[in-house]
C-alpha cells in the first residue's frame, strides 16, 4: 500500500509549485488510475512515491515505511515502469538484469532462473542476445517491466507505459496489470489513454496544476456528468414519445430510444422497460450511460491531453 499525505515538490522558488498537497492512497489489490494535462503533476508524484526524488513537503509511505527515514526499505517495495525507459544502449538484457537484481534480497533463490522467467514473461526470450538499443522503444518498455519485477514489489507504478505502444503492446500491459492486482498488488496508472484507465481502474484521480481535483470510484465512472437511459424496442410506434416523456427528453429512431434530462430516480428505472411491456412492445435493450471519463475530464480541466 502507498501511503501519500499533503505532498508537495517545488524545483524551484520562484516556479510555481509541481505538485501542491496531494493527498492519495492506493490500496492492495487496487488499481488507482491518475490522469491529468501534460505538466499536471503526474509523473512528479510517482517518482515521489518511488523514492527518485523526495517531496518537498508531506509524507510518503510504501508498506508502512516512510520515504524519506526509511528510503532503502520503501523504494525496494516499488517497481517503477517509466514512460521514456533509459538504458545502458550497449548492454544486453541478461548482464543488465542482474545486475539490478544485486539491488534486492533475493535470497537462496536461483537468480539466472528468475531473470530468464521474467524476461520471458514480457516476451523477450528471442531477443536476449541483442543490444538495447536495437529495442524498439515497446521492446524497451517490456524489459523496463521485467527488470522493475525482478525484486517482486508489492507496489507498481505505471507511468504513460501505454503510450506509443501498438495495440498487442496494450493488451499485454492491460493484461499484466490485471495478473498483478489479483495476485494483491497495490497498481498506480497514470496514462493519456483514459478509455483503458476507465475500464480497468477501480478509482481514478483526477490531478490539474499539481492539485488533486477529484477522485472517482468504479461506481461514479458508470454515471458521469448528465446520465441518459437508451432502450431499443423491435416494435416502435409514434405513442413511444408521449409515453415516456414523463421520464424526461425522449428522441426515437427507428426503435432506439433515448431519454436525456432525466426527471426520474435511478431506482424507479425498472418502471419503464415494464411499463413498454404492458403497452405491447418488445423491449430488446434496457441500459444507462453517462458520459466517458474523456468527455468528463474535459469539462473539469476545459482542455485537450
Amino acid at each position: 500500500m502507498i501511503s501519500i499525505e499533503n505532498v508537495s515538490k517545488s524545483y524551484s522558488p520562484k516556479s510555481p509549485l509541481a505538485v501542491d498537497e496531494v493527498t492519495l492512497e492506493i490500496k492492495d489489490g487496487e488499481i488507482l488510475g491518475l490522469v491529468g494535462l501534460n505538466g499536471a503533476g503526474k509523473t512528479t508524484t510517482i517518482r515521489m512515491a518511488s523514492g527518485i526524488i523526495l517531496p518537498t513537503t508531506g509524507s510518503i509511505k510504501v508498506d508502512g515505511f516512510d520515504i524519506v527515514e526509511d528510503k532503502l526499505k520503501a523504494s525496494s517495495r516499488v517497481g517503477w515502469i517509466p514512460e521514456f525507459p533509459n538504458f545502458e544502449p550497449n548492454a544486453k538484457p541478461l548482464p543488465l538484469m542482474k545486475y539490478f537484481a544485486g539491488f534486492y534480497d533475493l535470497g537462496r533463490k536461483d537468480v539466472d532462473t528468475l531473470i530468464n522467467e521474467r524476461l520471458d514473461s514480457v516476451g523477450l526470450a528471442p531477443y536476449l542476445n541483442r543490444k538495447l538499443r536495437t529495442y524498439s522503444q515497446g521492446m524497451k518498455k517490456r524489459f523496463s517491466i521485467a527488470e522493475s519485477l525482478i525484486g517482486d514489489p508489492q507496489n507498481v507504478m505505471f507511468d504513460e507505459t501505454l503510450n506509443g505502444l501498438d495495440p498487442e503492446g496494450v493488451v499485454f500491459v492491460r493484461k499484466l496489470i490485471m495478473s498483478l492486482k489479483s495476485e494483491g498488488k497495490a497498481i498506480l496508472l497514470s496514462s493519456h489513454i483514459l478509455t483503458e484507465v476507465q475500464n480497468i481502474a477501480d478509482r481514478v484521480a483526477i490531478i490539474s496544476h499539481g492539485k488533486l481535483i477529484k477522485t472517482l470510484t468504479k461506481d461514479d465512472m458508470k454515471s458521469l456528468g448528465k446520465e441518459a437511459i437508451h432502450i431499443t424496442v423491435d416494435n416502435p410506434d409514434g405513442n413511444l414519445s408521449g409515453l415516456l416523456d414523463q421520464y424526461g427528453t425522449v428522441s426515437v429512431s427507428a426503435g432506439e430510444i433515448t431519454i436525456t434530462d432525466l426527471s426520474v430516480q435511478k431506482s424507479d428505472y425498472p418502471e419503464i422497460p415494464a411499463l413498454l411491456i404492458s403497452k405491447g412492445y418488445r423491449v430488446r435493450n434496457f441500459s444507462s450511460t453517462g458520459v466517458s471519463l474523456e468527455e468528463y475530464f474535459f469539462t473539469l480541466v476545459g482542455d485537450k491531453l
